[in-house]
């Protein structure tokens, strides 16, 4: 498993993807990605640990994640802030 944490905003159409390092917290990439290139974007990264906020959709791309090879957790509202 990689050292990268990946926090994901979703949304209707546009997703807001933010990667950085759990030892240090240092960003590695900021995005602004559509749900194609949300899904063409995730496979190229090395395994790595990707949040979402518990909502109607979080399910679903969780399992898309995991068939990816990443390992995803969802995370209540209240704790999203941090991330």
């Amino acid at each position: 498993m990689n050292d990268m944490i990946i926090g994901v905003d979703l949304a209707k159409s546009i997703f807001q993807v933010h990667g950085a390092l759990m030892a240090t917290g240092e960003i590695q990439f900021k995005k602004k990605l559509t749900r194609e290139q949300f899904r063409v974007f995730m496979p190229k990264l090395a395994p790595s640990v990707v949040i979402f906020e518990a909502c109607g959709s979080a399910n679903y791309w969780a399992g898309q994640m995991e068939a990816m090879g990443h390992q995803a957790k969802l995370i209540a509202p209240q704790f999203v802030r941090p991330f």
